[in-house]
This record gives C-alpha cells, structure tokens and sequence, in this order.
C-alpha cells in the first residue's frame, strides 16, 4: 500500500460489517492479517477514532488508512547447516548449493518462520561475516538459485567484492551453464531463447512470457542428448544464459512446449507414467547450475568452476537411459 493516507466511507450496505472486513473489501493488496497489524498498530481510525477490528460499522462511518504496518528490523540468523565450499578465498566463496535449500528469507519472514535453513543461515555460521550490501535479510548474496534449483552460486564476503561482482552480472561478463532434463524432444539441436518475462498477472507465482512487456531474457541451449524411453520422450539440455530473471530457464523452456521435468509449477506432471513400467517422480526440478566462470574481483583473475550432476539427477537420468 502506498500513498497515505487513504480515506473510504462506509456506505448502508456495509452496515453490520466488521471493520477489518471491510478494509479487506477496500484494500484487495493488503491481507486480512496485514490489515488487523494496522488496526493494532492505531493505523486506521473511524470517525476520527482509533478502532479495533471487531468494531461492527453502521454505515456511515469515515475511514481512514494512515499508513502502512511497521514490520520489526529482520536479519538472518547463522545455523549450524553443512555446507560444499567448492572454492574460497578472502573476497568470495563458490558454493555448491543442494535442491530445497532456499537461498534467502523472504520479505515477510520471520525468525521462526522461513528464516530458517536458508542458504545464509548457513553461511554466516561458516564465514561469519559477509558483505552488507545486499542487506541484513541477505548478506553476501550477489544473484539467486531457485529452491528447486541445485549447483554453483558465488558469495561477496566484503561490501568492495559484492560491487565488483554485481558489475560482472550486470555487465554479462559471468558465465553460468546449467544442465536440465525436458519433456519431449527439442526440434532444434541448439538456438537461442529471446522472449521477454514479467510476473503473470493471474497466477503471481509465475512468470510468462505471453504478456507485453517484461524484462528482456535471453537464454541459450544445446542438445547433449534425445531419449526415447517408456514412459515417453526427452532431452538433456546445457544452457547458457546472458540475464538472471526469476525462474528464467524454466519458463523459457515452458514456452516451447518442453517443461523441465519435475516443474510442477510450469506444468511438468506430478508423476511420469508409463504402461510398461511403474510410474516414477522426481521431487525437484532437473536443473542443475553445473558451471560458473567470473574474475575474481580484487585481481582479476579468471576463475572457473563446475559440479556434476547431484546423485538425485544422475540415478534418475540413469534410470531413463537404462529403460531407452
């Protein structure tokens, strides 16, 4: 919510309506709990009047918003999670980061509720002390992973290294490769993904590329290898990518037809069927960030790290080829 403050007046059909209700009515942005933190908080007065939130209108009330809710200051918290360090030194850390590890706490977390085994948490219980540049809810994290998503992922240590590092994203002079498993075939045996990607206006946990405008995207890829199994047609991609949108590989793929196996959200099925043989799942997206390459940030050096693919991945891609 923004622009303080917001004044609504409560007409006859609102009688007998509960007050926090009807801002839900008139604030469709703010949730209920958000709302009643207003209320709490003497955000909202009636006729003048600070109210609470079971307060009963009559209908003729003058309401008014007069700011937003006051969140308590949020930073992480160091825990004790173990950790593959594939490289460090006094500037950076390249971590190996495993599937279902969240990178950072959201906005709204709390100390107790997803702010917890996180990526950072375990970080600041290894180094300690990490750049500040990315703020108290995610030090030292200069770009993201998905969840779902395993592999490379490089960390600022010093406020200094964190600035040259977000330059060489920005500049598009780091280089990440991933390795995904799709449905289907692709037709091409490499190309390039160009389609631009904003938040889907229906579902807000997705991204599209079906909306105009966006933020522009571009994604690279190679076929290693078509695999033609019971349980149906596939294909092992590397990719490159140029920009680091949210969910940028996943909805790229998506949008040819070819869902990334085990993305549920971009409409990868649940289970993977076969009349043959028993139905299989995977619990997690097969992407996998295998290869990172930047400068290190203090002396320029060209730095250049890969990971294979996790156990998971592998037994599952095994387990495909030894049925094709």
């Amino acid at each position: 919510m923004s622009e303080f403050p917001k004044e609504f007046v409560a007409a006859a059909n609102h009688a007998g309506q509960r007050l926090d209700q009807f801002l839900v009515g008139q604030l469709p942005e703010a949730s209920r709990s958000r709302i009643q933190r207003l209320i709490e908080q003497e955000k909202v007065l009636v006729n003048d009047q600070p109210a609470k939130a079971s307060q009963r209108l009559r209908g003729d009330e003058h309401v008014v918003v007069l700011g937003s809710v006051e969140l308590p200051a949020l930073r992480a918290m160091a825990e004790a999670i173990p950790l593959d360090i594939v490289y460090e030194d006094d500037d950076l850390a390249i971590v190996n980061k495993p599937a279902g590890m969240m990178v950072h706490a959201g906005a709204g977390a709390t100390e107790d509720q997803r702010n917890r085994g996180t990526l950072v948490n375990a970080l600041l219980h290894r180094f300690g002390q990490l750049s500040a540049a990315g703020g108290e809810l995610r030090p030292g994290i200069v770009h993201r992973l998905d969840k779902a998503t395993s592999g490379l992922i490089v960390v600022a240590k010093n406020d200094e290294s964190h600035r040259k590092l977000a330059a060489q994203f920005s500049r598009r002079h780091v280089k990440k490769t991933y390795i995904a498993l799709v449905h289907g075939w692709m037709k091409q045996d490499r190309g390039t993904i160009s389609s631009r990607i904003s938040r889907d206006r229906v579902r807000r946990t997705r991204m599209t590329t079906r909306q105009p405008g966006g933020r522009e995207a571009i994604t690279h890829y190679a076929v290693q290898k078509r695999i033609d199994s019971p349980y149906g047609k596939f294909t092992l991609l590397e990719l490159r990518i140029d920009t680091g949108r949210t969910h940028q590989i996943r909805v790229h793929l998506a949008s040819l037809g070819h869902a990334v196996v085990g993305d549920t959200l971009y409409g990868a099925p649940r289970e993977i069927r076969s009349k043959n043989v028993s139905a299989i799942s995977l619990e997690r997206n097969f992407l996998h960030a295998a290869k990172l390459e930047l400068q290190q940030p203090r002396t320029g050096e060209l730095l250049s790290f890969s990971r294979p693919l996790p156990q998971e991945l592998d037994e599952f891609l095994q387990r495909m080829e030894t049925l094709n």
